[in-house]
């Protein structure tokens, strides 16, 4: 290395520091327990930029003239973007067999049913709700605008890209992978059918702004993105789920996460295969009723 970053280290105040600032750039609180996976997977940023302290690495982000693509970079080493298609299957059948149906039991054919995949990582949550929603009785004469956001700029051209290997179809049963992939090298090829009924988009979650041309959405999956966030982060993010949805709307969270201590605008729905929160309807709607 050029600079010889690689026996700078980064101390407890360092992390801090810099923690701060990602903490406030995107909401993501990392704990203590990672200052050296930061150290690890930011020092080559210290050589990039000719810096020979993780000091003058936090003045850099935070007074420097190109924050937003330095930040760009941090967030790509630091965060982890694991996922696979038809992920948490349980919640997916409640979401064809149950939550489709009340939508469209609800909604004239003429309007759009719009379905927000938040945190879509490298593309395999968008694409299965893109597959489950071309094969459900349910939504044949609807149309709909299914769209993925990260904050990542490069899980989202490789989901831009639709190609995947083995890893992503550990949970996929064969015929989806047959009817709606082809083999290509090293991997498999998402069909152009399915690939251009999503759109992806970069989108900072933390940032009002950079939200604000989604609206109107009927079902938001956010699964296994809160586990990341701070308390007044997941606070803040909730909120603006509820004011994305419609009346009625439905919040897919991850199994191991809740609204407990985040939100009370929402109410809890039981379905025979999960349960699912929603955004009050403003009229009486045909469906399950909340749990009391």
């Amino acid at each position: 290395m050029a600079f010889g970053t690689e026996a700078v280290t980064i101390t407890e105040e360092e992390f801090l520091l810099i923690r701060g600032l990602i903490y406030n750039y995107c909401g993501i609180l990392l704990p203590q327990s990672m200052a050296y996976l930061v150290e690890r997977r930011l020092r080559p940023r210290l050589d990039a930029h000719g810096l020979t302290s993780f000091r003058d690495y936090y003045r850099l982000i935070k007074y420097g003239r190109d924050l937003h693509n330095e930040f760009d970079e941090i967030v790509e080493r630091i965060t982890t973007n694991e996922s696979y298609f038809f992920r948490e299957s349980y919640q997916l059948d409640a979401f064809t067999d149950e939550i489709m149906p009340i939508i469209t039991s609800n909604r004239d054919s003429r309007e759009r049913i719009r379905i927000w995949s938040a945190g879509c990582a490298t593309g395999e949550e968008p694409y299965t709700i893109a597959m489950l929603v071309r094969e459900a009785k349910s939504t044949q004469g609807y149309k709909f605008d299914i769209f993925g956001n990260d904050v990542s700029k490069k899980v989202l051209r490789l989901a831009r890209a639709g190609f995947y290997r083995e890893n992503s179809f550990r949970q996929t049963d064969k015929r989806y992978r047959d009817k709606y992939f082809h083999k290509a090298k090293d991997g498999w090829q998402i069909n152009d059918e399915i690939r251009s009924s999503v759109t992806f988009g970069h989108v900072n979650l933390m940032d009002e702004a950079s939200m604000a041309l989604i609206a109107n959405v009927d079902v938001v999956f956010c699964r296994n993105v809160l586990i990341y966030f701070s308390a007044e982060s997941r606070v803040q993010l909730i909120d603006a789920f509820y004011r994305k949805l419609r009346p009625g709307g439905f919040l897919l969270l991850g199994h191991s996460e809740s609204l407990i201590n985040s939100s009370t605008k929402f109410e809890l729905v039981a379905l025979k295969n999960d349960i699912v929160y929603r955004r009050p309807p403003d009229t009486k709607i045909i469906g399950p009723k909340k749990v009391s």
